[in-house]
């Protein structure tokens, strides 16, 4: 399995729902742990899913 943004489950990129599918876990987890990563690392958090926005691929394009 390829770690993809996801089309279907997606809020703002589909960056957290193509984490949750490839761990397995439901995408509100991984959108709870980034919400809280956001308020501990102080905006950290932020540039790395703008990051990870612009190098995972989406779910049709590999």
């Amino acid at each position: 399995m390829k770690l993809v943004k996801s089309s279907y489950n997606k809020m703002l990129t589909g960056v957290c729902g193509g984490i949750g599918n490839y761990l397995g876990i439901d995408a509100t987890v991984v959108r709870a742990l980034f919400g809280v990563s956001v308020i501990v690392s102080f905006g950290t958090t932020l540039l790395v899913y703008a990051i990870l926005s612009f190098i995972m691929p989406s779910e049709y394009e590999y």
